[in-house]
């Protein structure tokens, strides 16, 4: 997704401006940018991974939940607020004090890459959720390819293993929830640029 600054608030402003516009803001440090809409296969993506996440999380009665990108993350160490694509939360919810509307502790956290936003969902936010103690795996999913990476972390530890997922025919395993997400129902009715046909599964 795509974002259009305007002038610095703080965080009590960023908080009414969301409340009375109705629209999604990001938050850094003051700044604030407005979220633009998304493609045609990024709002797919999002919503696949959203639902497989959810499905497989009730199908083995975990303790786990799943959000879509309605639900803010309080990046606590960067006075940020963000908007991923997808996250998970395991056991209670923890939120920034007074403020109900965000949470603070992901396992996961899902992005699907766009052009405009690939080289800092690789870069600076990834380098700012590391500084969630309870985040320790982090989803990326191309919109143009049947393509996945999925770097995660063993608990405490900031040594990253990167594990690549390509072709439909590909199981992505998350180790943080012990569950499988094949690659097709992911990629269903995605169009890719080099296909003029919709994946029909």
């Amino acid at each position: 997704m795509t974002a259009q600054r305007i002038k610095k608030l703080t965080v009590e402003e960023y908080v009414e401006l969301e409340r009375t516009t109705g629209i999604k803001h990001e938050y850094h440090n003051g700044e604030v940018f407005a979220m633009a809409g998304g493609t045609f296969n990024h709002s797919i993506l999002c919503g696949r991974i959203f639902g497989e996440l959810r499905d497989r999380l009730l199908s083995i009665n975990k303790d786990c939940e799943a959000f879509t990108s309605e639900m803010k993350l309080n990046l606590d160490d960067y006075n940020s607020y963000v908007y991923p694509d997808a996250m998970v939360v395991c056991g209670d919810f923890k939120q920034p004090v007074d403020f109900e509307d965000a949470i603070t502790n992901p396992i996961l956290i899902v992005e699907v890459l766009s052009d405009s936003t690939e080289s800092y969902d690789r870069g600076e936010k990834f380098q700012k959720y590391q500084s969630i103690q309870s985040f320790t795996e982090y989803v990326l999913i191309a919109q143009n390819q049947p393509k996945v990476e999925v770097f995660y972390r063993a608990e405490n530890i900031n040594n990253w293993q990167i594990n690549y997922y390509e072709g439909l025919d590909k199981i992505v395993h998350l180790q943080s929830l012990q569950i499988d997400i094949e690659m097709k129902a992911i990629y269903e009715r995605v169009v890719f640029k080099t296909y003029s046909d919709k994946i029909n599964i």
